[in-house]
């Protein structure tokens, strides 16, 4: 059985439908087998959606990573209601990267880019105001801290990453990981054993 994180599912495709609403935007997305969280957005992604919305209204254009983003709810959701920010959508499995393009269209989002990318190496030439993730849990530790070793290394001067993690899925772990990474880690939001981590690189 294929998971998620790999490149290309083995499971049999079974596309459906799910709505989402943020404010009074909703969107439409289109998902599958083999993609995480296929019957609605999951409560984290949803409130790291929430959590960073919140931090940052819309303001000066910003270049934002959604990093293993599945079928794009949070990179898709934020260049919804953000259209002066550019978002790029990462991902290494192939059926979550088409189904994000299919969201991307639907929704009629025009300053969003789908890219496949394993972590954030296939991303060279490109530097990030912040880098969003909800990480594949499932692939393991090592794949995780990759991702925030990533990050660092693509985050601008005063670049931001944030997490969303369970406490029971390793979050102690990942504060441990940012912490020795950035100088600087918090809490910016927490909710029904999720948490949302921010590091800021100086």
């Amino acid at each position: 059985m294929g998971h998620y994180y790999d490149e290309n599912p083995e499971v049999k495709s079974n596309q459906k439908k799910i709505s989402y609403h943020f404010d009074k935007t909703r969107l439409e997305f289109t998902t599958d087998a083999g993609v995480f969280s296929k019957d609605k957005v999951d409560f984290g992604s949803d409130l790291l959606i929430q959590t960073f919305l919140k931090e940052h209204p819309p303001g000066p254009s910003k270049h934002i990573a959604d990093v293993g983003c599945g079928y794009g709810p949070i990179g898709l959701t934020i260049a919804k209601i953000s259209p002066h920010h550019q978002l790029s959508l990462l991902d290494v499995n192939n059926r979550a990267l088409a189904l994000a393009e299919i969201n991307k269209t639907k929704n009629q989002i025009e300053n969003a880019e789908i890219i496949e990318s394993d972590c954030l190496s296939d991303v060279d030439n490109q530097r990030f105001d912040y880098v969003l993730t909800n990480p594949p849990i499932r692939a393991g530790k090592d794949i995780v801290h990759r991702i925030f070793e990533e990050a660092y290394e693509k985050l601008k001067a005063q670049g931001e990453l944030y997490v969303v993690i369970q406490k029971k899925q390793g979050m102690p772990s990942a504060k441990k990981k940012m912490e020795a990474l950035f100088n600087n880690v918090e809490v910016v939001n927490k909710s029904k054993g999720y948490y949302i981590l921010k590091s800021s690189k100086g």
